[in-house]
């Protein structure tokens, strides 16, 4: 999640709140999120991720 806050440019805590928010895909495993880097270009290009 730190490298995606970097990326973006904001707080681990607002990449927390995107994903809850269901604008950023990610998926939690046990303690981690995983956020595949598909869904972060998507993200910022303004389109909607979808699992391939």
């Amino acid at each position: 999640m730190a490298e995606v806050a970097k990326l973006l440019r904001v707080s681990r805590k607002t990449v927390e709140k995107l994903i809850y928010a269901k604008k950023l895909h990610a998926v939690k495993v046990g303690r981690v999120w995983r956020i595949p880097r598909a869904a972060v270009e998507a993200f910022l290009e303004g389109k909607e991720y979808r699992e391939p």
